[in-house]
């Protein structure tokens, strides 16, 4: 399997250049695929949707996705999974719900890079349990794309939370390997995959898990879940979407006073971080609307169970990374 991109090799940035690879892959894959049956770990992000899509095209239900919900999804993602997939494509796609598994280990750990260990783990315990309650298994799809390549000499860490299990002695299928992130996009808007799948938002492994800051509580993590929705419907709103990078909210392990129906209150603060960047190495602020940051933080504060304040993070990178954990 070739993993290096040929100098020939047009970039694909019209839909007749992205039909005409969709036409080849399809090609390819039924040579290398056969009869035979391809898993694909779905978690909605834009590299394995659009993998998905492109193998359902190619070889139907002899695809099988298997999408993971580890409790740690911004709203409304793994309905919009089931939704485009199962309902819309028809895909033969599992839905695992494995919120509470993956919460109970949760509780009580605040440390960054233990939460990202457990999260990453037990995804993998969960992929491989689903995995092997399936026959007739001899392909891996994976949405590997060429920056994959070029940062990691080929090995691709599942971008849903940074691993798959190393035992799985299956053949690759990686159809989208050679193309940057941009061509990706545009390969599943010819494949008729909806704009907010297609241009969603870098959105890091573990999720909200590094967005609920220290120890993760189920009533913290659904007031997050409800400000980030609301963040991206008011930036959605201000046509802000497809003018910032990247956008999202964080609620800290703290509690601050505030006042609530004319008494004392001790809740959460909300956080809101946006940010511009050509490679991520250093971002910048965007200076929002001063009317569009009010009404964000009305809505929060009136929307929002247990939270008492909003603020918005002028800090670039550097000195500060995009995320906070």
């Amino acid at each position: 399997m070739m993993n290096t991109r040929p100098d020939s090799m047009k970039r694909i940035n019209t839909k007749e250049l992205a039909d005409a690879f969709i036409a080849e892959q399809i090609a390819e894959v039924r040579a290398q695929v056969g009869d035979k049956k391809v898993l694909l770990a779905l978690s909605g992000g834009v590299d394995s949707s659009v993998v998905a899509a492109l193998l359902i095209k190619a070889i139907g239900k002899q695809l099988v996705c298997v999408h993971v919900n580890h409790g740690l999804m911004r709203k409304g993602e793994s309905e919009q999974v089931i939704e485009v997939f199962r309902d819309q494509l028809d895909a033969n796609l599992i839905y695992v719900d494995a919120t509470d598994r993956f919460l109970d280990l949760l509780a009580g750990v605040d440390e960054p890079e233990r939460k990202r260990k457990i999260i990453g783990g037990e995804f993998i315990k969960v992929f491989d349990e689903e995995a092997s309650k399936l026959e007739g298994i001899s392909f891996l799809a994976q949405g590997t794309i060429y920056p994959d390549i070029l940062e990691s000499d080929g090995v691709k860490a599942h971008h849903n939370v940074g691993g798959l299990p190393e035992d799985m002695q299956f053949e690759l299928v990686e159809p989208v390997r050679l193309l940057y992130k941009d061509e990706v996009r545009m390969v599943g808007r010819a494949l008729g995959l909806p704009a907010s799948m297609v241009d969603r938002q870098p959105f890091p492994g573990p999720g909200l898990g590094v967005r609920c800051l220290g120890a993760i509580t189920r009533d913290r993590l659904h007031a997050l879940r409800e400000a980030d929705a609301i963040l991206r419907e008011e930036f959605d709103k201000a046509e802000l979407t497809s003018k910032v990078w990247q956008f999202f909210t964080v609620i800290p392990d703290f509690r601050s006073t505030g006042v609530r129906d004319g008494k004392r209150a001790y809740d959460w603060p909300v956080i809101i971080r946006a940010v511009n960047t050509v490679d991520a190495m250093s971002v910048t602020v965007p200076e929002i609307d001063w009317a569009i940051l009010k009404k964000i933080t009305d809505r929060i504060l009136s929307e929002v169970k247990g939270v008492c304040r909003v603020l918005y993070d002028l800090s670039p990178k550097p000195s500060a990374t995009i995320e906070w954990e």
